[in-house]
């Protein structure tokens, strides 16, 4: 394989994005629309788009089984963490949304 191989193959998958919806939402998922943070500015809890009110583990776990649109799961920190899935829209980020 020379490079001009490489190169096609990482332009190929990178113009998956640009046909593809970002964050796609599945049918019966939901999307987080405000968070609660703790004195120290951690995420501690998450609201719905439908209302629901989440602690940080039942969240994770609906994010987990795939529930929750726009949001990442990976492990840091030695735990799972939650993430907005990268998408170069600062406004949507976990911290910056409204908190309840």
């Amino acid at each position: 394989m020379d490079n001009r191989d490489f190169e096609k193959i990482y332009n190929d998958y990178k113009s998956q994005s640009d046909t593809e919806e970002l964050t796609e939402i599945k049918s019966g998922q939901e999307q987080i629309a405000a968070v609660r943070k703790n004195d120290d500015g951690d995420i501690i809890a998450f609201k719905t788009t439908s209302g629901r009110e989440l602690d940080y583990l039942s969240a994770l776990d609906e994010a987990k089984a795939g529930k929750i649109a726009g949001v990442d799961v990976f492990h840091k920190y030695g735990r799972d963490i939650i993430r907005s899935e990268p998408d170069g829209i600062k406004e949507n980020n976990l911290d910056n949304l409204d908190s309840f």
